[in-house]
C-alpha cells in the first residue's frame, strides 16, 4: 500500500506541476485597475516627457504629468512586480480617473487585445523601474513600442522612471546580459560586450541622439555614461551628430514640454540633471580602456533650463570637464 501511495502522490505532484507550468505559460499578462477607465479625461490633455531618475518621485513633477494627462487616464506599463502605481496615481496622488497597470510576463503579451486597447485610449502613459532588458526582449518591434510612439505623436505624455527611463532615448544601455555595469567596469572596456547599448527600441523626437541614465550621482555613473556615448558613436555613420547623455539623480524629475523646454524637480537639495556632450568623446572604437583629453558636463538644477534635444541648459548650476583613461575618469581645472 505504501508503494501504491507513494506512486500516487509521485503521479499527483507530476501533474500538478504541469498544471502550474501550463497556468505560467497561459498567463502571459497581469491587469491592475483602480478607478473607471469609461468616458473622456475632464481637462485638456497635451504633450510632454517626464524623466525620473528613480527612487521617490517628485510631487511637484508627478503632478505636471497627471495635468498633462487632463486627469484622465494613466497606463502604467511594467515587466515585473504587481500593480502598486495603479494604487499610488489613483489613491496617493489623486487627481486621475482610472490607473491601470499591465504587467507582462512575455512577448506575446504585445499582441493582448485590451492592453493595445487600453494604450489607444490612455490620456496618459508611465513606463514603471525594474528591468530594461525585459523591456528590450519583450516590447521592441512589438505593437506596445508602436503604440508609445503614436501616443507621443499624438500629443499625450510619457513618463518613464528607472529601467523605464533607461529605455526611451534613441540609444539605451539595455543590460541585455542580466548584468549592471559599474562605471569602473565600463570605463576599462567601453566597446566590450558588456556594454550592451541597443536602438530601434522608441523613436522620440525629443530624445533623438540621446541616451539616458538613472539613479547617476547616488550609483556613481558618471564613468560609466561616458563609456556608453562612447560605445553608441562607434556604431554611427561618420557624419553623425556627437550624442547627448541624460544623467539624472535618484528623487529628480525633468519635465519637458512638446517644444523640448525641461524643468528639474529635484526632491533632494543638491540633485539634479547632467548632460554629457559626447563631442568630446569621439566615435572611434579602440580595444581597451577609454580615452579622452576633455569631456564637457553641464548639471542642471531647479532654476535651469534643459532645451532637448540640443543638449543646451540655460542657466546651469555647473558646468565642469573631464578626462578619461585608465578605466578611470578626474575633473579638470
Amino acid at each position: 500500500m505504501h508503494i501504491y501511495a507513494r506512486r500516487i502522490a509521485a503521479g499527483l505532484a507530476a501533474i500538478l506541476a504541469v498544471l502550474a507550468a501550463s497556468d505560467a505559460a497561459a498567463r502571459a499578462l497581469d491587469v491592475y485597475l483602480e478607478g473607471d477607465p469609461s468616458g473622456p479625461a475632464p481637462a485638456p490633455v497635451s504633450g510632454g516627457l517626464l524623466l525620473i531618475g528613480g527612487g521617490d518621485h517628485s510631487a511637484e513633477a508627478m503632478r505636471w504629468f497627471i495635468a498633462k494627462a487632463g486627469h484622465g487616464h494613466i497606463v502604467i506599463l511594467r515587466a515585473s512586480q504587481h500593480g502598486e502605481a495603479s494604487t499610488e496615481f489613483y489613491r496617493e496622488l489623486g487627481g486621475v480617473r482610472s490607473a491601470e497597470t499591465f504587467v507582462t510576463h512575455s512577448r506575446s503579451a504585445s499582441r493582448d487585445p485590451h492592453l493595445l486597447d487600453a494604450l489607444r485610449k490612455a490620456d496618459g502613459v508611465f513606463i514603471a523601474g525594474g528591468d530594461q532588458a525585459r523591456y528590450v526582449r519583450r516590447w521592441r518591434g512589438t505593437p506596445i513600442a508602436a503604440a508609445l510612439d503614436a501616443h507621443v505623436r499624438a500629443g499625450k505624455p510619457l513618463a518613464g522612471t528607472s529601467a523605464g527611463l533607461a529605455v526611451l532615448g534613441e540609444y539605451l544601455y539595455g543590460a541585455m546580459d542580466g548584468q549592471s555595469l559599474t562605471a569602473s567596469q565600463a570605463l576599462a572596456d567601453p566597446y566590450g560586450k558588456g556594454t550592451t547599448i541597443e536602438t530601434g527600441f522608441l523613436h522620440l523626437d525629443l530624445l533623438k541622439g540621446v541616451i539616458t541614465d538613472s539613479h547617476f550621482t547616488q550609483r556613481e555613473r558618471l564613468g560609466r555614461l561616458f563609456a556608453f556615448i562612447a560605445k553608441a558613436q562607434a556604431s554611427r555613420p561618420a557624419d553623425a551628430p556627437p550624442l547627448i547623455g541624460l544623467g539624472i539623480d535618484e528623487g529628480v524629475a525633468l519635465a519637458v514640454e512638446p517644444d523640448g523646454t525641461g524643468r528639474v524637480y529635484p526632491s533632494t537639495p543638491g540633485t539634479g540633471v547632467w548632460a554629457v556632450y559626447g563631442a568630446g568623446i569621439g566615435r572611434a572604437a579602440a580595444p581597451g580602456a577609454l580615452v579622452a583629453t576633455r569631456i564637457h558636463v553641464t548639471i542642471a538644477g531647479p532654476q535651469s533650463v534643459v532645451h532637448l534635444p540640443s543638449g543646451a541648459v540655460g542657466n546651469p548650476i555647473a558646468e565642469k570637464d573631464y578626462s578619461a583613461n585608465g578605466g578611470a575618469i578626474a575633473p579638470l581645472p
